[in-house]
C-alpha cells in the first residue's frame, strides 16, 4: 500500500526518510526528554538511520503498522513521530506510540497528530481498539492519552526494560465506541 500521508491544520504526517535522521537523532538522543520512551537514547546518526529503516519495516511485518513523521507546516521541521503498530487484524486492534521534540511540547501538536492518526486507524484499518502502554511517571503522556479518551485498564508490573531497569507501565485502551472523530 502507498504511504498514508495525513494533513492537520499545523502538521503534515508523512513517511520518514533518511533525510530525517539528523532530526530523529536530536529527538531520540535527548536522554531526559526520552526517559519514558522505552529504549536507550540514540547516540549516532547511524542509529537514527536504523530507526528510519525499522519504522519503514513495520509496514511489511506480519502485524504491520505505520509510523508518521510529524512535519510542522510553518517551517517544514520534523518535530516528532507517532504511529500505530502491532496490528492484529483478526482482533481489530493495535498499539500506539509517539514522541515529540522537547522544543515542540506544550503546543497541542501531538494531540492534533494523534487525532488524525486515530481517525485514520479507526476508518482505514477498521480498528476496534487502540492500546497504549505508558510509564506511570509520564504525567504529560498519561494526560494526553486520557484526554483523547483512553481508559486506564491496569498496571503491568515490570513489563518494560530499558536503561538497565525494569519498569511498570499503565495499560490504556481506546475503543472505537469511545472515539469522537475529528
Amino acid at each position: 500500500m502507498s504511504f498514508p500521508t495525513l494533513e492537520t491544520p499545523r502538521l503534515r504526517l508523512r513517511e520518514l526518510t533518511l533525510d530525517d535522521a539528523p532530526a530523529l537523532l536530536a529527538i531520540h538522543g535527548d536522554g531526559p526528554a526520552m526517559r519514558y520512551f522505552g529504549t536507550e537514547p540514540l547516540t549516532t546518526l547511524a542509529q537514527a538511520e536504523a530507526l528510519v529503516h525499522k519504522f519503514a519495516a513495520w509496514r511489511q511485518q506480519p502485524h504491520p503498522g505505520v509510523r508518521w513523521g510529524l512535519e510542522r507546516c510553518a517551517d517544514g521541521a520534523l518535530v516528532g513521530s507517532c504511529g500505530l503498530f502491532g496490528w492484529n487484524r483478526d482482533w481489530a486492534k493495535c498499539s500506539t506510540g509517539y514522541e515529540l521534540a522537547a522544543s515542540a511540547r506544550g503546543q497541542g501538536l501531538m494531540r492534533e497528530a494523534l487525532r488524525a492518526a486515530f481517525d485514520w486507524g479507526f476508518t482505514t484499518m477498521e480498528l476496534h481498539r487502540i492500546e497504549a502502554q505508558i510509564h506511570p511517571d509520564n504525567a504529560p503522556s498519561l494526560a494526553l492519552a486520557e484526554g483523547l479518551g483512553f481508559v486506564r485498564e491496569g498496571r503491568l508490573r515490570e513489563a518494560g526494560f530499558w536503561s538497565g531497569q525494569r519498569h511498570d507501565l499503565w495499560q490504556l485502551g481506546l475503543l472505537r465506541t469511545d472515539w469522537a472523530p475529528c
